[in-house]
């Protein structure tokens, strides 16, 4: 199965509001298929994509921002902090008063 190329084909006709992207897919792994998606999508639209790694390797944070992702969390998910991870980043900001 080719999960990361399939990963870029559906953000091409679908929009999504935030994207979990395994980084160990075969074929395309995570990092290059946000980095397709990334140059696809340009400066005006950005969804917010949240790296998913197999352990917190030293270097794995420096290829997640290399890849433009926009924050990471490790495996085995802890489901308090993918919770809090992902209304970070789906949360409109708190208007001023």
């Amino acid at each position: 199965m080719e999960v990361g190329l399939e990963a870029v084909k559906i953000t091409k006709v679908v929009e999504f509001d935030l994207l979990l992207m395994d980084c160990n897919m075969p074929v395309m792994d995570g990092w290059q298929a946000t980095k397709k998606t990334r140059q696809r999508a340009g400066l005006d639209h950005r969804t917010p994509t949240i790296a998913v790694t197999a352990n917190a390797m030293k270097g794995d944070s420096e290829k997640c921002l290399a890849a433009r992702m926009d924050d990471s969390i490790s495996k085995p998910l802890d489901s308090k902090k993918l919770f809090e991870t992902i209304l970070k980043w789906t949360q409109a900001p708190a208007a001023a008063d």
